[in-house]
């Protein structure tokens, strides 16, 4: 509860401070892949706790990677939107890591391994849990306890979260966005096809 609290009481510090404050970062970390030239953007407001999200990531992102991202006629952004501090905690690894390639593979695998290490309620636990797929993709313990200290990557995914929420009216997660359009369909890849092949 006491690891609760502190999530809330981040995000509500952050609420209060002048929404310039981490304005200058706001770009700079998001988590992309594909065409920057691409007709079609695809964003993607997801808590890694989520298991809807594990779900799109599973039955879309995979085939759309391989049948527009890939091609260059989408480019696809994934949008930390942390519901509590083990998500905080699991994007934070994913920031954690300098290599882009390595970075969606490592959100990918987070995913896949969602309710294993996303279980209980000792972040401590959680952490140890998160951090052993980390070094699967390069990381060490090292590099990842330092990350998971620093305050300046948690304070700009949460100002990241409140900035997306006023902006989007974001609601539930994941909340998905073709061409800053909400997509509101069932998380069917054949659906989702005929609204990026609309916007071709």
């Amino acid at each position: 509860m006491r690891e609760i609290n502190k999530f809330l009481f981040l995000i509500l510090i952050l609420v209060l401070l002048p929404s310039s404050t981490y304005s200058e970062n706001f770009n700079n970390k998001i988590l992309s892949i594909g065409n920057s030239e691409s007709k079609v953007i695809v964003k993607i407001f997801s808590s890694l706790t989520c298991p809807h999200c594990a779900n799109f990531h599973e039955k879309i992102f995979e085939d759309l990677k391989k049948d527009y991202i890939d091609k260059g006629l989408v480019k696809f952004e994934h949008h930390g939107f942390p519901l509590d501090l083990a998500a905080l905690n699991a994007e934070i690894i994913i920031r954690c890591h300098s290599n882009n390639i390595k970075r969606f593979q490592l959100l990918g695998e987070i995913y896949k391994k969602q309710n294993q290490w996303a279980v209980g309620s000792d972040i401590n636990l959680i952490n140890d849990s998160i951090k052993k797929i980390g070094l699967k993709f390069g990381l060490d313990d090292l590099k990842m306890n330092k990350c998971l200290k620093n305050e300046k990557v948690q304070d700009q995914i949460l100002n990241e979260r409140i900035e997306a929420q006023k902006k989007y009216k974001i609601q539930s997660t994941p909340t998905i966005l073709i061409n800053e359009k909400k997509f509101e369909g069932q998380h069917n890849y054949e659906l989702f096809k005929k609204v990026i092949e609309k916007n071709l």
